[in-house]
């Protein structure tokens, strides 16, 4: 049964804690410049409806909802308790709904454009959740996913995961490895084309992960996100002090962290 193979890393789950440092650290660091790029790309515009699907904490569906308006809506689905008790307190305006991307509660063509950023690659079943997208958005409106590039073309993660690996063992490397599963276009295309649906070519979207420190990027990837369960204190100590070697060109003078974060953007018709 894949269901009982697959960790919470790869599905995103965290607990409601992780959701709200996830929220106030790890959003502000890295997510959530990406949410108004996505939101000009999807074209949302005053009144239209809006899905953001595997929402977290909501930060694509807030952008949503500054460009709808009031004559607009905007719904968010995610399956994990935790990041939607964040949702709902940061956007009160929007429909939130705990549900699973492969069986979406919402009628056929119910929106003008769909969203989902960074959650694609932590769906169970990635063709089934584009199957429902589609369904729900109406023909002639728009999907837009959002991925991160491979590990190999994000220079922070790429140092930073075999540090993990050498300090905390495979499993903890490999949490931190799950986001990055989508960043080569074939993986994509399959998806979609499972799903009957294809994209135009990616358009590539340049972030850039900001940290106060090297102790503090370890820490927000520590404890915002689902790698708690797999990295003891002493190995936390450890990693910090080896990072001040392994990750010091990722440090700037006066001690802050910043690199690139790259991701790609797909604009899908529904048909």
């Amino acid at each position: 049964d894949i269901m009982n193979t697959r960790s919470p890393a790869d599905t995103g789950q965290v607990s409601r804690a992780a959701a709200e440092i996830y929220d106030t650290v790890f959003v502000p660091a890295l997510f959530g410049q990406f949410a108004p790029w996505l939101a000009d790309a999807a074209r949302i515009a005053s009144g239209e409806r809006v899905l953001d699907v595997g929402c977290g904490t909501g930060i694509a569906a807030c952008a949503a909802l500054a460009r709808a308006g009031a004559r607009g809506h905007v719904a968010g689905v995610d399956i994990n308790e935790g990041m939607l008790a964040r949702a709902r307190h940061n956007g009160p305006a929007v429909a939130w709904h705990k549900a699973p991307a492969e069986n979406l509660p919402f009628d056929d063509a119910s929106f003008d454009a769909t969203l989902c950023q960074f959650a694609l690659m932590f769906l169970e079943d990635r063709t089934q959740a584009l199957r429902e997208m589609a369904r729900v958005t109406r023909p002639g409106g728009r999907i837009a996913l959002l991925v991160w590039a491979t590990v190999d073309e994000t220079p922070g993660y790429r140092d930073l995961i075999p540090l993990l690996r050498d300090i905390a063992g495979d499993a903890a490397a490999d949490a931190l490895t799950a986001p990055f599963v989508l960043g080569a276009q074939a993986d994509v295309a399959a998806a979609l084309a499972g799903a009957g649906l294809m994209a135009a070519a990616p358009r590539d979207m340049r972030g850039t992960a900001r940290h106060p420190s090297l102790d503090a990027w370890i820490d927000t990837e520590l404890a915002g996100w689902t790698l708690a369960d797999h990295v003891t204190p002493p190995q936390v100590t450890a990693l910090k002090a080896a990072a001040r070697d392994r990750l010091a060109r990722y440090a700037g003078p006066d001690g802050t962290v910043a690199f690139p974060a790259p991701a790609r953007l797909y604009l899908v018709d529904p048909g």
